[in-house]
């Protein structure tokens, strides 16, 4: 892409609906907090593994979802089905919230939305291929839950990624002009719930609002690998900060025999919290590896696949050394030392 594209209209445009979903997101959750509506939704009572210590609600779904699906239908018609997806899955995530759901019941209608989307949409690859790919995304809708524990993380990831993906779509050789609106959209209404979710945050995602985001992660990559835009590495690399930190503590927990659905505080954003970041610095370290990951991703696309796999490889060992030093930093502390980090 051309510099003077930068201000051609569809980017003119995408920023005005970025900007519009923004400011839609932020009144409903500020209408929300102000009325104290936003406490007899969902909120969350903290317990011995809460980086908090007062209850917050958690209601970033309600402004997230419905801007995001709407504008995306006005903006964006032909992401129809994600978008009517994902306010599904909020729907069902809410009655969790709100009474509690089997798991069979919450993890059966996350794998239904997938399945649903991939026989959509499905793409010219063998149906091993295809399966896989369904199983990632599946993981996908569930990681994004395990890590909206911390002020600012959740929103910020989901400013990042979605971000990355708007600025994949429309700098790739073939744009796509609707996906990169889509995810600018998407982008923009999780800008307006980062406005009260950083620190100190008044509110956060709940199952609502991160069960539909980590499913429309998936989803938009999905389809953006499926048109063309960008090779199958890209949406991993967009979110690979919460994708490295969700998986390998799980396969941590997996390996130990632990009961890994359970709730923990061993997520490595929840260590830098207790060890003595705070909730704020740890946010702005995180910032700094999504946007690093972002960057790296939007330029490695013009290299041989070689060397693209390779700078994906280079990454996750980045990725893989800041786990380790934040793993021997944590081995150090006394017990005393291992506080919530509320500050």
């Amino acid at each position: 892409m051309q510099i003077d594209s930068l201000f051609a209209p569809p980017v003119l445009r995408a920023l005005f609906g970025a900007l519009l979903a923004l400011a839609l997101c932020a009144a409903i959750l500020w209408a929300l907090l102000k009325t104290g509506l936003a406490w007899r939704l969902a909120t969350d009572i903290p317990n011995d593994r809460s980086l908090h210590t007062k209850p917050t609600p958690r209601i970033g779904g309600w402004g997230i979802v419905p801007v995001s699906v709407v504008t995306m239908a006005v903006f964006a018609p032909t992401m129809w089905l994600p978008a009517l997806l994902a306010a599904l899955l909020a729907a069902l995530s809410q009655i969790d919230d709100r009474r509690g759901l089997p798991a069979r019941v919450r993890f059966g209608g996350h794998v239904a939305a997938v399945i649903a989307l991939v026989a959509s949409y499905p793409a010219d690859a063998p149906w091993w291929v295809l399966a896989a790919i369904a199983f990632l995304l599946v993981w996908l809708v569930n990681l994004y839950n395990f890590m909206d524990g911390a002020d600012g993380l959740a929103g910020g990831m989901a400013v990042f990624g979605f971000g990355g993906y708007a600025v994949g779509a429309l700098t790739a050789v073939h744009p796509d002009l609707e996906l990169a609106m889509g995810s600018i959209l998407v982008a923009g209404a999780a800008a307006g719930f980062l406005l009260f979710n950083f620190h100190p945050a008044r509110i956060f995602l709940g199952d609502a609002g991160s069960v539909p985001l980590g499913f429309l992660a998936g989803a938009l990559g999905y389809l953006g690998w499926r048109g063309g835009v960008w090779p199958l590495w890209f949406p991993a690399m967009a979110f690979s900060p919460f994708i490295a930190d969700a998986s390998v503590t799980l396969l941590k927990r997996i390996a130990r025999g632990e009961k890994f659905w359970q709730a923990h505080r061993e997520h490595y954003y929840q260590r830098m919290v207790q060890a003595g970041f705070g909730h704020a610095s740890t946010a702005k370290i995180w910032y700094l590896f999504m946007g690093a990951g972002i960057i790296i991703a939007l330029f490695s696309r013009g290299f041989a696949p070689l060397f693209q796999w390779l700078a994906v490889a280079a990454w996750a060992g980045v990725l893989v050394l800041a786990g380790a030093w934040i793993d021997r930093r944590w081995r150090r502390l006394p017990l005393s030392g291992r506080t919530r980090g509320s500050a």
